[in-house]
C-alpha cells in the first residue's frame, strides 16, 4: 500500500473536527439555587475553597468536586 502524493484535508463541516467547548468556571456562593443531571434542583450549603460544594437536594447532601460535573447554576 503507498501513500497518496496529496495531503489529506479536513473539512470544517466535519463531524470529527467538533470544537471543544472552554470549560465553565462557575463560582458558586452559598445559598444558590442549583441543578444537578441525576439528583434534580438544589440549594448551595457551602463552599470549601473552591474545591467542592456542599449541596442539599431535599432528601440528601451531596458533596461534588470541581469542575462540578452536571452541575448548573439557575
Amino acid at each position: 500500500m503507498t501513500k497518496s502524493p496529496a495531503s489529506r484535508r479536513h473539512l470544517p463541516t466535519s463531524p470529527f473536527n467538533v470544537p471543544v467547548p472552554p470549560p465553565r468556571d462557575e463560582r458558586f456562593a452559598p445559598a444558590d439555587r442549583v441543578t444537578h443531571d441525576v439528583y434534580g434542583l438544589g440549594t448551595i450549603i457551602s463552599v470549601e475553597d473552591e474545591i467542592a460544594v456542599l449541596v442539599d437536594f431535599g432528601s440528601r447532601r451531596v458533596r461534588i468536586t470541581k469542575p462540578y460535573p452536571k452541575l448548573t447554576k439557575l
